[in-house]
Parts: C-alpha cells; sequence; structure tokens
C-alpha cells in the first residue's frame, strides 16, 4: 500500500494502517494479544481471556504485551505509514486544544466513532513517539495528548486543577469565562482539559458538573430549566413542550400536559400569566396580580399613578393593562387617594410594615 499523505483524511484506509503495523509483529501469538488487547477485533479482552484462549498465564499475557509494544516503540520510525500517522494527529491535536479523548479524535479524523476504529486510534497513538496516551479510569476519559506539551501526569494535574475551579465558580458557565479564571494560554486549552474529565460536562456551551441539572437535565423539571435558561424569557407551557420535543434532550415523546403538570410543581418556575412561566432567579414571585401590585406598592412605600403601577406589575406579569387596572379598582387592598392614584389601605399598609 502506498504511503498515505498527512493531508489525506485517514477515513478510508486506517484500518488497513494498522494492519501493516502488526504485520510487522513477526510471531502470530503477539499479534493476536495486541489485537484483543487494543479491541482491534470487537471489543477489549482481559489478560485472563487471552490466557485462556491462548493456553498461556495471564502475566505471561502482560509479558508479551509490554515487550511487543515496547519493541514496536522501538522501532516506530520503520513501521509503515506512521510518519505521516503521527503528522496528522499532531495537526487535529493542535487545532483542539493539544489534547482530546479518543473517541472525540477518532471522529474528527474519520468521521466515525464505533469503538472499533477507536481502538484502530487508540493503537497508532500508542506508538507515536511524539504523543502521550492518558488511560481511562474513574477520573479520566480515555485521552490523548502532545509529548512535548505534557506528560500524561501534567495532564491529568491540569484537568484536576480545572475540576476545582469549576467547583469554586460554582454554577454552569461558559468556557471562555471558566479559562478566565485559569492560567492556560487559550480558552481551547481549557475545553481540552474540560472534555478530558469525567467530573464536567456541557450543554449547549455551558461547563459544569455532570451531577449539575442545568449541564445534565435527567429529568423533565431540569430539561424545562435547561430551555427557558436558554430562552432568557417567560414561556407558555405549549412552547416549552415543542421546544423540548425538537430538541437534543432526548425527550421527544413529552405532553404538553406533563409540562404543565412539572412546571407547577417546580419552585423554580413561576406563573407570569395564562400558561406562561418565568424562572425564580429572574426576580419573579410568586402570586396574583393583586399580590404583584402590593408588592409595587409596598417597595415604593407612597401612592403610585395608575400608569406607573402598570409599567411595573407588567414586569412580573404577562397579563393584560386591563386586569391589572380592574384589581386595583375593586380589590380592598388597594384605595385611590388621588385622580388615577393608588396605595394600599392603612390595615394593609400596617400589616406590610409589621410582616
Amino acid at each position: 500500500m502506498a504511503q498515505s499523505n498527512s493531508a489525506t483524511p485517514l477515513v478510508t484506509n486506517i484500518e488497513d494502517i494498522v494492519k501493516d503495523v502488526l504485520a510487522t509483529i513477526e510471531q502470530e501469538r503477539e499479534r493476536e494479544i495486541i489485537a484483543r488487547r487494543f479491541g482491534l477485533y470487537d471489543r477489549k479482552e482481559t489478560l485472563e481471556q487471552i490466557g485462556e484462549l491462548l493456553g498461556i498465564t495471564r502475566e505471561r499475557v502482560r509479558q508479551l504485551e509490554k515487550a511487543t509494544l515496547n519493541k514496536l516503540k522501538a522501532g516506530a520510525d520503520q513501521l509503515p505509514h506512521l510518519s505521516d500517522v503521527e503528522a496528522t494527529f499532531l495537526e487535529k491535536l493542535e487545532s483542539v486544544g493539544r489534547a482530546a479523548r479518543i473517541e472525540h479524535l477518532t471522529k474528527h479524523l474519520t468521521d466515525v466513532d464505533d469503538n472499533r476504529t477507536q481502538a484502530h486510534v487508540h493503537l497508532l497513538a500508542s506508538l507515536t513517539p511524539k504523543l502521550v496516551v492518558i488511560d481511562e479510569n474513574d477520573k479520566f476519559h480515555h485521552g490523548v495528548t502532545i509529548a512535548k506539551h505534557h506528560d500524561a501526569k501534567s495532564v491529568k494535574e491540569e484537568v484536576e486543577k480545572l475540576v476545582k475551579t469549576v467547583k469554586k465558580i460554582g454554577e454552569p458557565k461558559k468556557i471562555e469565562d471558566i479559562h478566565a479564571e485559569t492560567d492556560h494560554d487559550e480558552a481551547l486549552h481549557t475545553k481540552a482539559y474540560a472534555y478530558l474529565s469525567k467530573h464536567l460536562t456541557s450543554l449547549r456551551g455551558m461547563w459544569g458538573f455532570i451531577k449539575w441539572p442545568e449541564v445534565n437535565p435527567k429529568n423533565i423539571r431540569d430539561k424545562i430549566y435547561v430551555v427557558l435558561r436558554d430562552s432568557g424569557e417567560p414561556m407558555h407551557f405549549s412552547d416549552i413542550a415543542t421546544t423540548i420535543q425538537e430538541s437534543d434532550l432526548k425527550r421527544s415523546d413529552v405532553t404538553q400536559q406533563a409540562i404543565h403538570n412539572e412546571l407547577i410543581k417546580d419552585k423554580r418556575f413561576i406563573l407570569i400569566g395564562r400558561g406562561i412561566y418565568a424562572l425564580k432567579e429572574w426576580g419573579f414571585k410568586k402570586g396574583t396580580v393583586a399580590d404583584a401590585i402590593d408588592d409595587v406598592l409596598s417597595k415604593e412605600g407612597e401612592p403610585l399613578h395608575r400608569d406607573e403601577i402598570v409599567k411595573r406589575v407588567l414586569k412580573q406579569r404577562h397579563v393584560k393593562e386591563t386586569t391589572i387596572i380592574l384589581n386595583l379598582q375593586s380589590k380592598p387592598q388597594f384605595e385611590r387617594v388621588a385622580k388615577a392614584t393608588y396605595a394600599l389601605t392603612q390595615s394593609n399598609d400596617d400589616q406590610a410594615n409589621n410582616a
């Protein structure tokens, strides 16, 4: 097979490249061990599984795997196509922040991200001297970085520092805002480290802890919150349902009635009009139109013109102006003290002062 060009996508030849690399391993047993340990055929297999298949001990499988990989790395400059592969990997990693998950790098390079293709990328990355593979564990995703910038230990340290930074911030933020709290050269580097952490995730550009519903919504209420937060303005429950159905929030079967029921139950959401809801964190308070008028007059501490009351209440409630005026004229807690000017009745005012 002809040498691949570094500008050519690996989508059509990465499997052939791996086959050519494996062909340089003289012993069939060692080839079998590498292929099965990396999952080149199907899934990754354990030392025990391979040992049982080949009729050798677990420890012997480990020794042969290590010896074979060391030999391949030592002769990396002679492995077919590896220099071109290395150049392609390096170029892509530099463009995404010098580090990436194996699955993401695979997707960037081949436009597919199935486990078998990821295994091929993993093996090639493990053999190239200018790259460092980051092993997966409870804290870190399986990744790869550029050796001249990091070793595996320093990458993990950067990721853990970033996790502490996000914890200190305490709420979901855009990666640029999180980057501003770090000493990284570019926001792209901050993003790369964030992707490697199993504690962090993102949703629609907002990053935070995977346990935070704002970036990892798991139930209908959390998804309602995300939709309202992203809209930045109150929405009717039917529009919320439609947005969820058409989104990537994986709840296409949700009904308008289910959305309405959850909106009523959750204190994060405030009814501000007929079927219209807002987030409590935006400054809205639960209550009727009369309650909103009461709140306006209580805060002012003196009578207000009808038009000013209407203006202020409309910031809290999506209702008709006539609804506000009817409440002013008909509710006993309000009294007209001058032409088109209203105040709280004395008894109501005393209650507000004593509260």
